[in-house]
């Protein structure tokens, strides 16, 4: 019998009681009995560590920190698993990907496996359907991150190289992380399944365009030989388009066309029936996905 690989889950938190109910019980929830959640607080004061102690499986510590990439630093380095996943407390895992993992994992030894997301809103209900192609070197370092955290696991095996965040970044920090994997040589490995959650909401950093593209100018200017604002902006686009084609080769813009019926779909499948997930796997079934 293979065995059963041990996956971490590292959240990190900050006034974050408002969801991150959510987030813990995506994954203890989870039909996988190898896991670990380790919850990086940066001493919240709005309630979220009280709400800690109903869950004894959690590890966890609170005290202040350097903001969201030191606080998953902290908990990668703590990390037991063999896969280690990054959690933010406004997100949650959806039903099956642990599952999806292990089996993708016993077939593909990579350093990064990672699966699509759904936008979903504060109050749960789908939005989109983020589908996204197998990883290409030039295509990931100018247009941008499109792997999503949400469905990302690393292989222990590169955080004990000490490749570990960039504290230097607040928006980006993803994208310099796994461009720095890339190039680097890391092997990354695509599991065609929806494993988590993104959450679109008011706090959400992502709404801050203009801060995003400086800090995706510095990574860019760091990893590739193209210096100016203006040319990177021009690759972007050049490899926005190239995407584009890749997605519709692949027909995931038809799995997003089918979405649309589903829009507005509950996706908190722990707050509902044990049949629950079973319904999410047959939406899966229905937009096109295989397993």
């Amino acid at each position: 019998m293979k065995r059963l690989p041990k996956i971490s889950i590292v959240t990190p938190s900050r006034n974050s009681v408002t969801f991150i109910e959510d987030c813990i019980r995506s994954v203890l929830d989870q039909d996988y009995p190898n896991f670990e959640h380790i919850v990086v607080d940066g001493d919240s004061t709005d309630g979220t560590v009280a709400l800690f102690a109903k869950y004894p499986h959690l590890r966890w510590i609170s005290e202040p920190d350097e903001g969201q990439s030191d606080a998953l630093n902290k908990g990668f380095r703590i990390a037991t698993g063999d896969y280690v996943g990054w959690l933010n407390a406004d997100e949650y895992y959806l039903p099956g990907a642990f599952q999806a993992l292990k089996q993708h994992a016993h077939r593909h030894s990579a350093d990064v496996i990672f699966g699509d997301c759904v936008f979903v809103g504060a109050d749960g209900k789908l939005l989109r359907l983020k589908p996204e192609p197998s990883l290409d070197k030039n295509m990931f370092l100018f247009y941008g991150c499109y792997v999503p955290t949400v469905a990302l696991f690393i292989n222990k095996r590169v955080i004990k190289e000490g490749l570990l965040l960039d504290v230097g970044y607040n928006y980006v920090m993803d994208f310099e992380y796994l461009a720095r994997l890339v190039i680097t040589g890391k092997t990354f490995s695509r599991l065609d399944r929806v494993l988590g959650a993104f959450r679109w909401h008011q706090d959400n950093k992502s709404h801050d365009s203009d801060q995003r593209r400086k800090e995706r100018l510095r990574v860019q200017k760091r990893f590739t030989p193209i210096q100016s604002d203006h040319a990177l902006d021009l690759f972007a686009r050049l490899y926005q388009a190239k995407h584009v084609v890749k997605k519709l080769l692949l027909g995931h813009y038809y799995k997003q066309l089918r979405t649309r019926s589903y829009r507005g779909m509950e996706t908190r499948w722990f707050h509902g029936p044990k049949d629950a997930s079973l319904s999410f796997d047959e939406y899966l079934r229905k937009v096109g996905y295989s397993n």
